[in-house]
């Protein structure tokens, strides 16, 4: 009698196949897990490595604008220096698409738009009020465009097919537009074609306005300490903490630098000492720089909230803005 041929496909395949088809199956088996591990490998390679070398929170406070033309503005060309190293030198991440690295970045790409959100502030400041004559005079063009350009959002990449199947502006290229735009300016103005005008009620009104948005800022933290998650599952604390930090950051540049623009104001109405309080401030919550950034209960004993501490240094220099304004007043 004939022996009947288990029905298990795996044991036909192994009894009843030829040495050679089985040789071949299994070299073909083991061929392709290795491909699949050694793909996987390389995909990981690619976003963590390369995420690790792009990642750059660059929070040095000694930085200072190095093309400040004769009679140009301190403020001006810090401003536009600070936006063009996030842009030009460590390149823009907040719109990188997923086939980049950058793309699993989180806290570079918040810390880079709060820079550009502070020096949007200031721009449209300039805009405003410093760039003009008592508001009577004509809006500078330069100004005007840096003030628009810098409001365009941060994660704009070239094709958005929820916007448009057209190609459109990315953010960095409205953002160096911005930057040419802030240097014109500064180069006219040291050659007597532009107004800066050094009064102390401009200088009120920027200090205002900043500190409203620092206001803006510390009700986003206050907020998120309202109503606190869990903080291992917490994904959005660091968000708020490095829009935050880059905002302190940039206001720290740019404000210290606007001491020097506006010098003789400060040192007729003695305010040196409150300014350099107020500058200290700043600085100490752009400073913060926690491992892992951390939203746990304010009196929590073992898990920190950094909010608040950002919190805390937040609002002391916007306090200490408002004193600053007050004095101005007087």
């Amino acid at each position: 009698m004939t022996a009947t041929p288990p029905q298990d496909d795996i044991y036909v395949d192994d009894q009843y196949s030829s040495p050679r088809k089985r040789l071949l199956r299994r070299i073909g088996g083991g061929t392709l897990a290795r491909l699949a591990g050694g793909l996987l490998l390389i995909v990981i390679l690619y976003y963590g490595v390369g995420a690790a070398i792009v990642n750059t929170i660059d929070d040095d406070t000694s930085f200072a604008p190095t093309n400040v033309p004769n009679g140009g503005s301190r403020a001006v060309a810090a401003a536009a220096e600070l936006v063009s190293r996030e842009v030009n030198t460590y390149g823009w991440t907040a719109n990188d698409p997923f086939f980049l690295p950058a793309a699993v970045l989180d806290n570079m790409p918040h810390y880079q738009q709060g820079i550009v959100k502070a020096a949007s502030r200031f721009s449209v400041e300039m805009m405003d009020h410093i760039g003009r004559l008592r508001g009577t005079s004509q809006i500078d063009t330069d100004l005007e465009r840096a003030a628009g350009l810098l409001k365009y959002p941060g994660n704009v990449w070239v094709w958005d097919p929820s916007v448009s199947l057209a190609p459109t502006a990315t953010s960095e290229s409205q953002y160096r537009a911005a930057v040419r735009a802030l240097i014109t300016y500064n180069e006219r103005l040291s050659t007597g074609q532009a107004v800066f005008d050094r009064r102390g009620d401009n200088l009120m009104s920027a200090l205002e306005r900043i500190a409203s948005d620092l206001g803006s800022a510390s009700a986003q933290i206050d907020g998120h300490v309202a109503n606190p998650r869990f903080w291992l599952f917490d994904s959005v604390v660091d968000d708020i903490f490095y829009s935050t930090k880059g905002q302190l950051y940039a206001h720290y540049i740019i404000l210290r630098e606007m001491g020097q623009d506006f010098s003789q104001i400060l040192k007729e109405r003695q305010l040196d000492g409150v300014w350099q309080q107020m500058l200290d401030s700043l600085k100490a919550g752009a400073e913060l720089e926690p491992l892992i950034v951390m939203g746990g209960s304010p009196d929590a004993l073992l898990v920190p909230n950094h909010l608040t501490t950002q919190g805390f240094y937040l609002l002391r220099a916007r306090t200490q803005l408002y004193e600053v304004v007050n004095i101005l007043l007087k």
